[in-house]
């Protein structure tokens, strides 16, 4: 089965980024590899089958087409919306954040 190209947009790679220098800072050079796994999965699963996301907060935040899928390992929630020719990653945040006031902030999209 071929799925569409998963493209991360600046802000979920800066999120990405700062989820792994969190864990090597800490000295968790294990999680932050078992995050990158993880992370691979949900993307992969993402490009795949981007229907299956939560639109919890699209509704909640009226943004038509915002899904998101929890990393399984790690408490972090991959937000995207499905597009024609491809699945547009916008962030890849802590689950323990006040979502719906991040989704507010004006550079957070």
């Amino acid at each position: 089965m071929t799925g569409k190209p998963v493209v991360l947009r600046e802000l979920a790679q800066r999120d990405i980024g700062d989820a792994i220098a969190y864990d090597l800072d800490e000295g968790l050079a294990q999680a932050a590899l078992g995050f990158i796994e993880d992370l691979e999965h949900v993307l992969t699963q993402i490009g795949l089958h981007p229907a299956v996301g939560a639109p919890r907060y699209a509704h909640e935040l009226n943004l038509p087409g915002l899904r998101s899928w929890p990393s399984s390992g790690h408490p972090h929630l991959v937000f995207y919306v499905d597009r024609p020719a491809h699945v547009d990653v916008w962030r890849v945040v802590h689950g323990q954040r006040d979502l719906p006031a991040w989704m507010h902030e004006p550079d957070s999209i």
